[in-house]
């Protein structure tokens, strides 16, 4: 840092006080901080006469002044080089994903325009995930301030703004029954299965797929990541998959096996699958966040979670954290709810394990884990068990407007047949 030049005097400066800096040549005040320090030291070599000009021009009286202009700065190339990553993120992939250039670039700026958005506030917003009026609109209050790091007035000013243009309010019964007449769907390789759910996996809902081991649930999320590919035609959304694996036990070579099964290219169905590997359960609710800021980006209509509760049962043990658990899960349960209001054509499909009742005589003793928070967190949940050999047996456990049914498939070389 410059140092004053002594007074002969021997009084010394009073903080406040201007003086004269013979390193950069300038006018400053005693225990203020300026950036044309740094400047100077990256600028050694420049021509002492227009430093001195320079300084001239440069005599700064108030610092709050200052450092905010610091900051505007700053956050400005901040967002500058964000957009920058975008892009290039953007182009580095084929021109499927090129595509969607414009859709982001559009709620970016749709996010931008809303009252009290400047580069400051809209870095922060898109580095927290926050790129579109939905996510704004969605999110609790809470959860925004504590990721990106605004004020509570600011955010309420933000939903009530994002709320207004996207008119979210009261609708008639006959404009969500429109709605619900165009929900996609995506066909799980069997006719019967598909038909017990309504016509397959449906879009803005979260699904649940539980049961013992071997009951086919790995199965059918690997044969939901290749049929999510296929034309709209032939039961899928021609987008992409992403697939959040706890357990480690994704196979490519399960893959390439469906994707030829359905004479598709397997080198580009498994190009279309991100996989992401979740180490614990932290890591697990990381990687959910994080799949908001690639869903438009990669054209992504389906996320698999494969198992849902596995980290949660190693980590938290005892009673004691009981309640701390199943807190965190109906946490992670309405993070992906939340994406699904967001991306109305993207469908989310979990696993769950079991547990056993011992004070069960009569009946099944299984239950699904995780309780009633999983159950109530799942729009639709399906129970698996095993059938004669190759067969498996599901059972519609739970449905906002299924009945109660059971289906019975196969698992062959080909994946989920009849």
């Amino acid at each position: 840092m410059a140092k004053a030049e002594e007074i002969e005097n021997g009084n010394g400066f009073k903080m406040g006080d201007p003086y004269y800096c013979k390193e950069c040549k300038r006018n400053h005040t005693k225990g203020k901080i300026y950036k044309e320090h740094l400047n100077f030291a990256l600028f050694e070599d420049a021509n002492d006469d227009d430093i001195e000009d320079e300084g001239n021009e440069l005599n700064y009286d108030d610092e709050a002044e200052l450092v905010k202009a610091f900051h505007e700065i700053d956050d400005e190339e901040s967002t500058i080089e964000i957009e920058n990553q975008l892009e290039d993120s953007i182009y580095s992939e084929d021109e499927d994903i090129s595509d969607n250039r414009d859709s982001i670039q559009d709620c970016i700026n749709a996010v931008k325009k809303l009252p009290g958005v400047g580069e400051a506030t809209l870095n922060k917003l898109i580095k927290a995930g926050f790129s579109s009026l939905e996510s704004i609109a969605f999110t609790p209050p809470k959860i925004i301030q504590q990721e990106s790091g605004l004020g509570e007035k600011t955010t309420e000013k933000l939903i009530k703004s994002s709320m207004e243009i996207l008119n979210i309010g009261f609708k008639s019964a006959e404009d969500v029954w429109e709605h619900r007449k165009n929900i996609a769907r995506i066909t799980t390789g069997s006719q019967e299965l598909d038909d017990s759910l309504g016509g397959g996996v449906e879009t803005g809902s979260v699904i649940e797929f539980f049961g013992e081991f071997r009951t086919g649930k790995t199965q059918i999320m690997h044969q939901l990541c290749v049929n999510v590919q296929l034309p709209k035609e032939n039961g899928g959304l021609e987008g992409n998959a992403l697939y959040i694996d706890t357990e480690g036990t994704f196979r490519p070579e399960r893959i390439i096996q469906m994707a030829e099964g359905l004479d598709m290219d397997h080198k580009k169905v498994l190009k279309n699958i991100i996989f992401g590997r979740a180490y614990n359960s932290d890591h697990q609710i990381l990687l959910v966040k994080e799949a908001a800021n690639i869903i438009k980006e990669r054209n992504i209509k389906l996320i698999v979670v494969d198992s849902l509760i596995g980290h949660f049962r190693s980590e938290y043990i005892g009673r004691g954290t009981l309640a701390t658990r199943q807190q965190t899960i109906n946490s992670h349960l309405h993070d992906l709810l939340r994406l699904c209001d967001i991306y109305v054509d993207l469908s989310i499909v979990v696993t769950n394990q079991v547990q056993s009742k011992p004070d069960t005589f009569y009946g099944n003793p299984l239950r699904a884990a995780g309780g009633n928070i999983v159950a109530h967190g799942s729009t639709i949940r399906v129970y698996l068990r095993k059938g004669k050999g190759e067969q498996r047996i599901a059972k519609i456990v739970d449905a906002p407007n299924l009945p109660e049914g059971e289906a019975i498939f196969s698992i062959t070389e080909n994946g989920i047949t009849d």
